[in-house]
């Protein structure tokens, strides 16, 4: 619901507070409805849900927020947390640390992370520029940690600029523990922070805002799919990043342009990959209907929203629990019975039929799949040295097979006596004449 205790700067806060309320919910509804978040939930016909689950929309260029529900409330990040080593990495691009084409180096601690990852082995070399696109794209885990060693010199380096740089942008809701997501209990944001990190990417870094519109990449002859589904199939999609572990469930930050107007969706703890892109299509489409008439000077910005504190909420039982028909990961794309009926708060209807599902289309390729390629240039001989050796196959071992091989093996035959050499008999003297 919206948390109007998490705006910090408003001139008349309760009087400012209720009228932005009634206002951002498009609805005439008595104040003290208001005050009670069971009733407006219902009023506004909101699904229910075990958790209750951050959403927020607001506009990228002014910050002005659309709206807000759980937004400043703790959440565990997963592989939204590349947005951050991305972030990094950038400035230092800017800062003639590194270059497009520093090689980096494949260790042994950035091998042995778990998937999802590229799976080089260790001492591969890969340019920043494909690292990057490896990671936004694959949401590689081994690459953000190879990343992270190449820009940072070591990883507690790297992390401490990223806590840095979390505080210098104002994120005090979030924490970071390392660079790729993977579950640790100190990795914390908050959905505000999340959009506050999106608007620094686009507004200080236009010129690489096309690594996360990237539809697909190629390594060699193979196709990587993003994870992003809204690419190429929601009208106006830019991309930005996905994110699942079990504790935090389904989350992702999408992005959208229209005209002059670029709309920022950010949907955290979803129970499905489905869920989270049909979530995101809708509060991109109500953000984008939406008409700053309503709304006044009153409207806040997403950096006047104040951060909760307290736990992250364990999505775990409810994304990962013994009840899913499959098995949950990033790659998921399987149906949600709340994901068509999801309505947004604090905007106009888009009508009963409209649903995130209608919204998505089998649009043209914006872009074929970008080549990547390991080492500095690409190679043949390089891709097929970067993978480990397949393991050698293992002889299975059977009941029968065992039994032969432990009996004594037997003697060697005798060999055939050779054969009696053929009789001879006198010669019979021919008949007198």
């Amino acid at each position: 619901m919206l948390n109007f205790s998490s705006f910090r700067t408003l001139r008349h806060p309760r009087r400012a507070g209720l009228a932005f309320a009634r206002r951002a919910l498009g609805t005439l509804i008595p104040g003290s409805v208001l005050l009670g978040s069971l009733a407006l939930a219902a009023t506004i016909g909101l699904t229910a849900t075990a958790h209750a689950t951050p959403k927020l929309v607001i506009e990228i260029d002014s910050g002005k927020v659309l709206l807000a529900e759980d937004a400043t409330k703790p959440w565990y990040p997963a592989s939204v947390t590349k947005l951050m080593t991305a972030y990094v990495t950038f400035k230092a691009l800017r800062a003639g640390r590194v270059t497009p084409e520093t090689l980096i180096t494949m260790t042994p601690e950035a091998a042995a992370q778990e998937p999802s990852k590229m799976g080089f082995k260790i001492g591969t070399q890969i340019t920043i520029d494909n690292a990057l696109k490896m990671m936004l794209v694959k949401s590689a885990n081994d690459i953000a940690i190879a990343l992270a060693q190449g820009v940072g010199g070591s990883l507690p380096g790297f992390v401490e600029e990223m806590n840095f740089t979390a505080r210098e942008l104002g994120m005090d809701g979030t924490h970071y523990d390392n660079p790729n997501g993977l579950p640790s209990p100190g990795q914390i944001t908050t959905a505000r922070d999340l959009a506050v990190l999106a608007r620094a990417i686009y507004t200080e870094f236009p010129e690489r805002a096309k690594l996360f519109s990237i539809p697909a990449i190629k390594l060699g002859s193979r196709v990587i799919r993003n994870y992003n589904k809204l690419i190429d199939r929601y009208p106006g999609a830019e991309g930005m990043k996905t994110g699942f572990i079990c504790a935090s469930g389904f989350n992702l930050v999408a992005s959208a342009k229209r005209g002059d107007k670029r709309i920022l969706a950010i949907v955290l703890g979803t129970n499905s990959g489905r869920e989270r892109t049909e979530e995101a299509a809708l509060l991109l489409e109500k953000g984008f209907q939406h008409s700053w008439k309503i709304f006044g000077a009153v409207a806040p910005t997403v950096d006047s929203l104040r951060n909760e504190g307290g736990p992250p909420t364990d999505m775990r039982a409810q994304v990962c629990g013994g009840k899913r028909k499959n098995t949950a990961s990033e790659d998921d794309d399987s149906d949600s019975s709340s994901s068509s009926s999801f309505v947004a708060a604090g905007m106009g209807s888009l009508g009963d039929n409209v649903t995130g599902a209608s919204l998505l289309q089998n649009l043209p390729p914006s872009m074929p799949p970008v080549d990547v390629w390991v080492g500095p240039y690409p190679s043949d001989d390089a891709l097929a040295d970067a993978y480990p050796a397949p393991p050698a196959k293992k002889t299975v071992t059977t009941k029968k097979t065992k039994a032969l091989a432990t009996t004594a093996p037997r003697p060697p035959a005798k060999p055939l006596p050779r054969p009696a050499p053929a009789p001879t008999y006198p010669a019979v003297p021919a008949p007198p004449k």
